[in-house]
């Protein structure tokens, strides 16, 4: 059976830093392109019928050293829009609202264009893309990769698992590491999780 490649980029600095980064478009680290070119020997040995990429330069470059050729590029694999918490880390967050969570409370509005994304709203858009993917995994002629960012893909997996977008908090997922969703006795299910290594 075809196979769901999760796949998130590379290390970039703000990403090192904990710093919530969704539009702003920042290049890998040495550290996160030598991440990306890890992947290369996992995704090497599997049929992967086609690859999809979130219109950042980060991911881009990571499907790129990892091996994934000429990925399409879908709007819809952007990261959560943090609104008025990009670039700003979790703890400072706590300072003016403690107890915030991310996958229950969502954001404050940010500048013009960015008024953030709710739980829902991410979920929404993990939704569109196992749609208009789904016919080539049901094809079984190889696996689909996503490459994207950590909050999204955890939203995506979560609604691939018939879950809320919620429960996305409960996966956790690092930077240049990837993740293998299947199924098992015909109902899905996580294969690999949070892989860096063979």
């Amino acid at each position: 059976m075809s196979e769901l490649l999760l796949v998130r980029h590379g290390e970039t600095e703000w990403s090192r830093d904990g710093r919530h980064t969704s539009w702003t478009d920042l290049p890998l680290t040495a550290n996160g392109e030598e991440q990306a070119r890890a992947l290369r020997p996992l995704l090497s040995g599997r049929k992967i019928a086609q690859a999809y990429a979130s219109p950042t330069a980060r991911a881009q470059r990571t499907a790129e050293l990892a091996g994934l050729a000429r990925p399409r590029i879908d709007a819809d694999l952007r990261e959560w829009d943090y609104g008025g918490y990009e670039g700003i880390t979790t703890a400072e967050i706590h300072r003016s609202r403690p107890g915030w969570y991310l996958f229950s409370d969502g954001v404050t509005p940010g500048p013009e264009g960015h008024p953030g994304e709710s739980p829902d709203e991410v979920g929404a858009r993990a939704d569109r893309v196992l749609a208009r993917i789904a016919p080539q995994l049901d094809a079984d002629e190889g696996d689909v990769a996503l490459v994207a960012h950590a909050h999204f893909l955890r939203v995506l997996a979560a609604r691939a698992l018939g879950l809320p977008a919620s429960a996305g908090g409960r996966f956790t997922f690092e930077t240049g590491a990837f993740g293998v969703l299947g199924t098992e006795h015909g109902r899905p299910a996580v294969i690999a999780w949070n892989t860096r290594s063979l």
